[in-house]
C-alpha cells in the first residue's frame, strides 16, 4: 500500500510560478502570511487568543523550533512559522470514521504531503487490519490491547524499535524510555540521529559536553558571528531577532553557505511597524559561498591563518587544552591550491575573514544541517572547535560554540534518556532512580533500524510523533523495509505519509498538541522542554482538544505499559495522575535536574549544567578540551557529475508542508524543483522549467528520480539543491556520515540527464 507501497511523495498539481528572490526577511509579508494562515486554519478570536499565549511564561512553547525566549518577552513572542505550526496544530479535528471510510490507503497515498496535512485533525484511534484497504474506528482498550499482546509474542525485545519525534515533552519521553528499557531493549532510534547527531558526536570528544556553550544573552556581547550551513531565515526566524540585536551592538556576521539566503541578509522585525519604525536591519557583513563540502578546506584555512596570525590564546590553549601542537603541525604544509578548489573561496577572502577572527576577542558559532549532513559531519564540527581554541572562545561572555536545533525538544528528548547508545553511568543513575533492572547492550539508530528491518530483525515499530517515511533516507527502501513488519504503531496529531506505507497492522493513535488542555486525575497538567541553550521551562495547553478522543503522550505511554509489562511493579499510570510525579522520578534518575518540579516552576525554568559555558571546564576523560587532527575529505567529482544538497522551503517545518510557496527564493506552486546554477543549464542545454531527471550515485549503486523543473539560482556551480523530504528517495542508506551515521542528505552524488518516463533504481 501507500503509493504502491514506495512511500513516495507524490506532485502537487499545482502550476510552478518563479518571481524575484526576497531581500528582506520578515516585515509585513510576515505579518501577512501569519494572519492568513491562522484565520484560515483557526478563525479569527481563535489565532487571536492562542497566537497570544505562544513562548509566554504561563503558555505553550511553540511546537516549532527549539531558538530560546528571552527573559523580557513581548506580547508576541512567535515568528511567522511558529504561528503556521500552532495554526497547523490548532486545525479542527476532521480525519475521523467517516473521513476513512471515504478514502482508501492507496487513494490517500495518491495525494500530496501538503494535501494530507492539509486534512485536519486525527480524532480518534484507527486499526488497519492485515489485508484491509480502510483504517477503522478502534477503541483505546482494544488498541493497547492488540500493542500487548505482539509485544509480549515477540521472541525477544530487541525485534522491536521505538522510534521519538522532537517536539515529545521532557515527561513523556523520560517514561517512554523508561517503558522501553524495562521491556528490555535499547532500541530508541530518534531524530537526533538524522540531524544533530554529528553535533554531539564531535562536542562531546573535544569538550565533554554534547550541548551548546552559549546563552541567548551571550549574542548582546559578540565581537563576531558566524552562521554556518544555516538558513535561519526559514528554520529558526526567532533567531534573527538575536542576530539584529547583536547586529545594533556592533557585531560582525559572517554567513558561510552555498546558497544566499534571503533571512541573513536583511530582517525587518514585525513589530518595529507599531513603533511606526519602518527601517530594516542588514544582517551578514560577508557572505561566504562554500561549495557544498567545501567548510572543512575553508575552516583549515582560516584556522592556518590564525595560528600564522601568533595572536592566540597560549594561556587557554596551554592550561585548558591538549593536542595544540599535532594540530599546529597537521596544518604546517597546507596546500592553499586544494583550499581555494576545494572551498570555492579565493585565499584574499579567505585572509580576509582571518583577520576578522584574529581581532575578535568573543566569536560565537552557529550552525546547522549543512555542517551535520555529510561523511565528514564530525570532523568538520571539530574544525569549528579548533578555531574558537585558538583565541579561547569558550566559556567567556559573547563566546561559545551553537548547534541550532530543529524540534522544539530534540535536545530535551535526548537529556532525559532518548538514545539508543546510553553510557553506563546513565544507565546506573537510571536504574537507582526507577529502582529497575535495565538492558546495557546498545540498540539501533535510524539508519540501523531501517536495514535491520531490511534483515528481518525487526517486527515491531511504534513511533512517539515524527513522520519517519518522510523524515528518512532512501525512501523507497526504506518503505518497503516498513511494510516487511508485523505491526507498526503511529502516535500522531495530523495524517501524514507514515501512515499510507502499511505494515501487516497499523494502529494511530491521535494526541493532544502542545497548544491543548492537558487534565488528568490531579487536575490541569504542564510539561516541559528544553531549548537549544540548555534552559528547561515549563508549557502549559490552553486551548480546548480538537476531539474528546485525543489522549495526552505520557497518557498514551502510561497505558501501553500497563497493558504489556507483567513483571514489574512500577505503576506506570499512578505517575500520569500528576505530572509531578515523573519530574520527581527525572530529579532522582537524570544528572542536573535535581529539585525539578521547584525549580521549573521559577518564572524564566532553569539552566541544565553545562561546564564549559559555565565555569570554562571540559568534562573530558582527562579534563581538558581536545584540538583534534582530521584530514581534508575527498570533494573530487567526475565531469559530468553534481553534488545535490537537500533544503526546507519557507512554507514547510521539517516533513510538515504548510503550503507550495517559497517566497524568500522566489519559487511558487510546486516543490518538485531543483536549483541550479545558471552556467550549468548553459553547458547542459537546460532551460528555466525544463524536465530532468536526477540520478544519485554512491558505491555503485545508483537511484533515479523523474520530473524535477530546473530553475537557475545562484549556487556554486556543480552543486544543485532539491526539496526535503522529496528528494529523499535520492539518499542512498549506505551514504553516512563517519561515527554519527548521520545519512549525508547535504552531500549526494548525481548526474543530471533528460526527463526519464519513471523512476527506478539501477
Amino acid at each position: 500500500m501507500g503509493g504502491d507501497g514506495n512511500g513516495l511523495t507524490p506532485m502537487d498539481d499545482a502550476k510552478l510560478k518563479l518571481g524575484k528572490r526576497k531581500s528582506i526577511a520578515a516585515g509585513i509579508p510576515a505579518v501577512l502570511s501569519s494572519a492568513a494562515h491562522s484565520v484560515k486554519k483557526m478563525g479569527v478570536t481563535k489565532s487571536i487568543k492562542t497566537l497570544t499565549m505562544v513562548n509566554q511564561k504561563e503558555g505553550f512553547d511553540c511546537p516549532g523550533c527549539a531558538w530560546p525566549d528571552p527573559v523580557h518577552r513581548s506580547s508576541f513572542e512567535f515568528c511567522e512559522n511558529g504561528a503556521k505550526a500552532v495554526a497547523d496544530e490548532a486545525m479542527s479535528a476532521k480525519v475521523n470514521r467517516k473521513f476513512f471510510t471515504q478514502y482508501s490507503v492507496n487513494e490517500l497515498a495518491q495525494n500530496s504531503d501538503y494535501w494530507l496535512n492539509s486534512q485536519g485533525r486525527i480524532a480518534e484511534p484507527m486499526y488497519l487490519a492485515a489485508g484491509a484497504s480502510h483504517y477503522q474506528p478502534i477503541t483505546w482498550d482494544e488498541a493497547f490491547a492488540k500493542i500487548a499482546d505482539k509485544l509480549n509474542s515477540l521472541s525477544s525485545p530487541n525485534r522491536a524499535v521505538f522510534y521519538t519525534s522532537g517536539r515529545t515533552s521532557n515527561e513523556a519521553a523520560f517514561l517512554y524510555q523508561a517503558f522501553v528499557r524495562m521491556y528490555g531493549t535499547n532500541n530508541l532510534p530518534d531524530c537526533s540521529n538524522m540531524c544533530h547527531e554529528s553535533s554531539g558526536k564531535a562536542l562531546v570528544s573535544t569538550i565533554g559536553i554534547g550541548k551548546g556553550t552559549v546563552t541567548l544573552d551571550d549574542f548582546n556581547h559578540a565581537e563576531t558571528i558566524l552562521v554556518i550551513g544555516q538558513n535561519p531565515g526559514t528554520n529558526h526566524p526567532r533567531m534573527l531577532t538575536a542576530l539584529r540585536d547583536a547586529k545594533q551592538n556592533g557585531a560582525t556576521i559572517i554567513h558561510i553557505n552555498p546558497l544566499p539566503e534571503t533571512g541573513l541578509e536583511r530582517f525587518k522585525h514585525p513589530q518595529d511597524y507599531m513603533k511606526l519604525n519602518f527601517s530594516s536591519t542588514k544582517l551578514s557583513d560577508y557572505h561566504i559561498a562554500v561549495k557544498i563540502g567545501g567548510d572543512a578546506a575553508l575552516l583549515q584555512g582560516l584556522n592556518k591563518l590564525i595560528i600564522e596570525s601568533t595572536k592566540l590564546d597560549k594561556p587557554f590553549i596551554d592550561n585548558k587544552t591538549k593536542h595544540f601542537t599535532d594540530y599546529e603541525e597537521s596544518l604546517k604544509d597546507i596546500n592553499w591550491a586544494r583550499i581555494v578548489s576545494d572551498s570555492g573561496v579565493e585565499k584574499s577572502t579567505i585572509e580576509h575573514i582571518a583577520s576578522i577572527l584574529v581581532k575578535s576577542k568573543s566569536i560565537i558559532s552557529c550552525w546547522a544541517m549543512g555542517l551535520t549532513q555529510h561523511k565528514n559531519g564530525v570532523a568538520v564540527i571539530q574544525e569549528v572547535v579548533n578555531m574558537h581554541l585558538l583565541g579561547g572562545h569558550i566559556g567567556r561572555q559573547g563566546a561559545g560554540l551553537c548547534p541550532v536545533r530543529g524540534h522544539s525538544n530534540v535536545q530535551g528528548n535526548r537529556t532525559v534518556g532518548i538514545w539508543e547508545a546510553p553510557s553506563d553511568a546513565f544507565i546506573e543513575k537510571m536504574e537507582l532512580g526507577l529502582k529497575s533492572s535495565m538492558p546495557r547492550k546498545h540498540g539501533y539508530d535510524v539508519v540501523n533500524t531501517i536495514k535491520a528491518m531490511e534483515q528481518q530483525d525487526v517486527d515491531f515499530m511504534f513511533c512517539l510523533g515524527g513522520n519517519f517515511i518522510s523524515a528518512t533516507p532512501d525512501t523507497r527502501r526504506t518503505s518497503n523495509a516498513v511494510s516487511s513488519l508485523q505491526m507498526a504503531v503511529h502516535v500522531s496529531t495530523k495524517l501524514n505519509r507514515s501512515h499510507l506505507v502499511a505494515a501487516q497492522e497499523m494502529l494511530i493513535l491521535p494526541c493532544l498538541g502542545r497548544t491543548e488542555l492537558d487534565v488528568q486525575q490531579s487536575g490541569e497538567q504542564f510539561v516541559t522542554v528544553e531549548n537549544s541553550m540548555g534552559v528547561v521551562h515549563t508549557s502549559t495547553g490552553r486551548l480546548k482538544p480538537a476531539s474528546k478522543n485525543l489522549r495526552s503522550e505520557p497518557w498514551i505511554i502510561a497505558e501501553m505499559a500497563a497493558y504489556t509489562l507483567s513483571n514489574t511493579s512500577f505503576d506506570f499510570r499512578e505517575q500520569v495522575h500528576n505530572y509531578d510525579n515523573i519530574r520527581d522520578l527525572i530529579s532522582n534518575s537524570v544528572v542536573g535536574f535535581e529539585d525539578y518540579n521547584a525549580r521549573v516552576r521559577k518564572p524564566n525554568g532553569f539552566y541544565l549544567p553545562n561546564p564549559p559555558k559555565d565555569n570554562c571546564e571540559f568534562a573530558t576523560p582527562d579534563g581538558f578540551a581536545h584540538f583534534s587532527v582530521n584530514e581534508l575529505p575527498n570533494v573530487e567529482i567526475g565531469e559530468d557529475q553534481f553534488v545535490m544538497m537537500t533544503i526546507r522551503s519557507h512554507d514547510q517545518y521539517n516533513t510538515t508542508i504548510y503550503g507550495l510557496d517559497d517566497r524568500y527564493r522566489g519559487i511558487k506552486g510546486n516543490r518538485r524543483v531543483v536549483l541550479m546554477n545558471p552556467d550549468d543549464m548553459l553547458d547542459l542545454g537546460i532551460k528555466t522549467r525544463d524536465q530532468v531527471c536526477i540520478t544519485s550515485h554512491h558505491n555503485g549503486r545508483s537511484i533515479s528520480a523523474s520530473n524535477w523543473a530546473v530553475i537557475p539560482y545562484k549556487i556554486p556551480k556543480r552543486n544543485i539543491a532539491t526539496y526535503f523530504p522529496e528528494a529523499n528517495e535520492l539518499v542512498p542508506l549506505e551514504s553516512t556520515a563517519d561515527i554519527s551515521n548521520t545519512p549525508t542528505s547535504k552531500w549526494i552524488i548525481c548526474t543530471i540527464s533528460g526527463q526519464n518516463s519513471a523512476n527506478e533504481e539501477e
